[in-house]
């Protein structure tokens, strides 16, 4: 199979897509920059590869702004998104806009959080330091379409090794070879920028060079196969020295793994086996006892149960889930669990995480236990109510059992909060459908489009909105100047090509 290296060093050096300034911000604005990023992701997501989970998505976002707040170099005007993809290759890369994407197999193979913490640390160095800026100054546009080839190689990749390094070397290879002594300067920068953001957020800076230790071992069996630009990747012994030299002087700290982290781990192990076989590794963990929190394997175990559709052994192994949560209380969690009251939430000493309170629910969806469900959500979400998987799957649920109007309100409340989340405004699209609120609809669908970079698409659905006649003056109002809002945004985008 065909190796990428690790993308942390700018896509093969197009990472850390800057807040663009000074000199380069003659060569792109933040805004077109944001807006190439849109169109990149919208191949991206729809490729088979990514991973639309909120709570992976959540994790990555809630590790990422924990970094970015301890961080002097980062500014609060610099969008960051971060996503998952489905690929055992261990990369992770940057996009324009602040599009950072970290494959499955990297996240897992990540042997602590401070590990995955140094790889996004370094990422975001590259972001603050404005690396790629000055790599395409001059350059106007020839370095961000070449980027946008490369984000496509990415998928290509997989599916046609051959292919994806063809268009690898086409769009690369001669820019790279080019700023190579550039880059590994910038390589340099954003190991010792990284570093200082690992320690503010109160992580393990070592975990950096232990990762990227791994890494080289992990490509020099692969270097005779490599193009030649992509042998001299500078994740070297030199590079890990000086990190490893920079953290000597350092008081050890030793940080624990958070929940979240390996919940994320165990989830994505059973993403990638088939269902039987997910359940069957579980078992074998607990049951042999080889495990260093059983939290963690009890809910692999549910979740992969979930996903071969034993959905009453996975009720079932809920109770045992929470038992392991409170070990001082043995057999009151799984007595609250049968009761399925938001007692068991409220009773419990230390709160657990939102993701295993959104497997429950999912369970007791799946078992047919729609009120149980319904139940485990509302409490759930009065002590987590901002985790984004909570929050979608409670307003499908609401949707499900044809409670279309308490769904409506409750998304209207959370887009007080996030006003951008693409997601809501679909399931605000579905509330309106079910209400036979037309123009609502196709209202809210232009919104999912335009925030999506797709202004055509969005500026058809204002225009099925106007003809649906069933809204008010002021309704009517809003679509139209929205509409006026989208084609000026339409034509500037057109000059530009």
């Amino acid at each position: 199979m065909f190796f990428l290296p690790i993308l942390f060093t700018a896509s093969i050096h197009a990472e850390g897509l800057p807040d663009l300034g000074d000199v380069s911000q003659a060569a792109i604005s933040p805004r077109e920059e944001r807006e190439l990023g849109l169109k990149i992701m919208s191949e991206i997501r729809s490729d088979p590869s990514y991973l639309d989970d909120a709570e992976i998505d959540g994790y990555l976002t809630h590790l990422g702004s924990r970094l970015i707040s301890g961080s002097n170099e980062a500014r609060p005007e610099q969008e960051f998104e971060f996503f998952a993809l489905q690929d055992p290759a261990l990369n992770a890369f940057a996009l324009p806009g602040g599009f950072m994407g970290f494959n499955s197999g990297l996240i897992l193979a990540a042997q602590s959080e401070s590990e995955l913490a140094g790889v996004m640390a370094h990422e975001i160095a590259h972001v603050t330091q404005k690396h790629l800026a000055r790599m395409i100054a001059g350059q106007k546009y020839s370095m961000l379409t070449s980027l946008a080839s490369m984000a496509l190689a990415i998928l290509a990749s997989r599916a046609n090794p051959q292919a994806g390094q063809a268009i690898l070397v086409a769009s690369q290879a001669g820019q790279i070879q080019k700023q190579l002594n550039f880059t590994r300067e910038h390589e340099k920068e954003a190991d010792r920028i990284g570093l200082n953001i690992l320690t503010g957020a109160g992580l393990d800076p070592r975990g950096m060079a232990d990762f990227f230790e791994r890494m080289q071992r992990a490509t020099r069996f692969l270097e005779n196969g490599a193009p030649s630009y992509l042998r001299t990747h500078p994740v070297t012994f030199e590079r890990i020295a000086d990190i490893e030299g920079r953290t000597q002087g350092l008081p050890y700290r030793q940080v624990p793994d958070s929940l979240d982290f390996q919940l994320v781990r165990a989830k994505l192990r059973v993403s990638i086996e088939k269902p039987a076989d997910a359940v069957k590794y579980f078992e074998s963990i607990l049951r042999e006892k080889r495990y260093t929190n059983e939290t963690v394997e009890r809910y692999g175990l549910v979740t992969a149960l979930l996903r071969s559709r034993e959905y009453g052994r996975a009720d079932k192994e809920l109770g045992r889930l929470y038992d392991s949560l409170q070990p001082e209380g043995a057999g009151e969690a799984l007595r609250d669990h049968q009761l399925g009251t938001s007692i068991r939430i409220q009773r419990r000493m230390t709160p657990s995480s939102p993701m295993i309170e959104t497997l429950a629910a999912r369970v007791k969806l799946a078992a047919g236990h729609t009120a149980e469900a319904l139940d485990i959500y509302q409490a759930a979400l009065s002590i987590f109510p901002q985790h984004r998987a909570l929050i979608y799957d409670y307003t499908e649920a609401l949707l499900s059992k044809g409670s279309a109007q308490e769904a409506l309100d409750f998304i209207d409340r959370q887009l007080q909060f996030d006003p951008s989340d693409v997601r809501l405004y679909r399931l605000q699209a579905q509330s309106h459908e079910a209400l036979g609120n037309l123009l609502l609809q196709h209202q809210a669908l232009a919104e999912v489009y335009s925030r999506q970079g797709n202004y055509p698409a969005a500026i058809e659905q204002l225009q099925i909105a106007l003809k649906t006649d069933d809204g008010d003056f002021y309704q009517m109002s809003s679509v139209e100047a929205r509409l006026r809002e989208l084609r000026e945004l339409a034509d500037s985008e057109s000059k530009k090509k």
